[in-house]
């Protein structure tokens, strides 16, 4: 397949700018895997649609506010984006200037913070921050939420918040994993008294999950990686949960990102470390039976992973059945939950 057999026409009005009041109150559309039914619903119906013997894999990640600005020395301004951090004052980031910056220049950052361009990585800048806080403090004084950029404002205090799951418990991530955004407080409780199990994996979202394809091939993709880890402790919940006849129910694309790249084997196994697996139609699902989702962007690395999962054509019509009935788009949208 090609890169724009997975374009579609979204009107700009459905991308959702802002969170819902209540992190459960987004709609829920559901898509059969097997017959390509689909149903309007409510997330809060979406505990109904579960059993007893299912487990949910989460992404614990937690976003960081990885999103700088500052000026080099000549007055020009900088908007620093950090895609990793690799210890306490050193980190991979994108740097946008009006002009490249170069090994040595040293910009300047709020409450007289500063750090060092030290060379590049392909499109990336290795930066060096001085003084003696560690880069995670840094950013807890003066970054800002990394808010995609098809949300076309600047951060708020109420993003602090809402673009961050109930469970983030992993520092890492430069982007939320929007599935868990709708989970409350109150939905993982019902959850866990309905007896339904609940696991945890990691995969540090990078900025490249809003990086588009540009080649038309999409074997001649070459996908960004991100960090994952999966634990034995998750590995026995779900062969338990599997042996009692229970599906495995990814919270999320991140979250079938990190078990299918623990199970390339063919078998899940525990581990960790960076994948870079691009998922599309014809990929062989090795440890996920069900996924909860958001909508995704056309020609998205993501669009194409849950077009492996439920069917192109009805993941597409599903698409067009949501643009019809105005669902909510993109991270602070509306879910789609598909299952057998």
């Amino acid at each position: 397949m090609k890169k724009s057999d997975f374009n579609y026409q979204l009107p700009e009005h459905l991308i959702a700018q802002y969170p819902l009041q209540n992190r459960a109150a987004s709609r829920l559309l559901t898509l059969n895997r097997s017959s390509g039914q689909l149903s309007d619903k409510h997330f809060c119906d979406f505990i109904d649609l579960l059993d007893a013997s299912d487990i949910l894999v989460f992404n614990d990640t937690k976003v960081i506010p990885a999103r700088l600005f500052g000026t080099k020395a000549s007055g020009g301004k900088v908007e620093i984006l950090i895609e990793r951090i690799q210890d306490e004052h050193h980190a991979i980031a994108h740097v946008k200037a009006s002009k490249a910056a170069k090994a040595g220049a040293v910009i300047n950052l709020d409450k007289n913070y500063k750090c060092e361009v030290q060379g590049r990585v392909d499109d990336l800048f290795e930066l060096r921050f001085m003084g003696n806080d560690s880069i995670l403090q840094i950013l807890e004084q003066i970054g800002h939420i990394p808010l995609p950029p098809y949300i076309e404002r600047t951060d708020d205090e109420n993003d602090l918040n809402r673009y961050q799951t109930v469970y983030a418990k992993q520092v890492g991530a430069v982007a939320a994993p929007t599935a868990g955004l709708h989970f409350d407080l109150a939905m993982m409780d019902k959850i866990a008294e309905k007896g339904i199990a609940s696991t945890f994996v990691t995969l540090h979202v990078g900025s490249g999950t809003f990086q588009p394809v540009r080649v038309e091939n999409l074997a001649d993709h070459l996908m960004h990686k991100e960090f994952y880890a999966v634990s034995q402790t998750t590995v026995d919940e779900i062969n338990k949960a599997r042996a009692n006849g229970g599906r495995v129910i990814a919270i999320g694309t991140t979250s079938v990102r990190a078990l299918e790249s623990a199970s390339v084997s063919g078998q899940l196994q525990s581990g960790f470390g960076d994948t870079d697996l691009f998922i599309t139609p014809g990929y062989t699902f090795k440890s996920v039976d069900a996924l909860l989702t958001n909508f995704h962007l056309p020609e998205s690395t993501l669009l194409m992973l849950i077009s492996a999962f439920a069917g192109y054509e009805s993941v597409m019509d599903a698409y067009q059945h949501a643009i019809d009935q105005s669902y909510r788009f993109f991270s602070y949208g509306d879910a789609m939950f598909i299952a057998d």
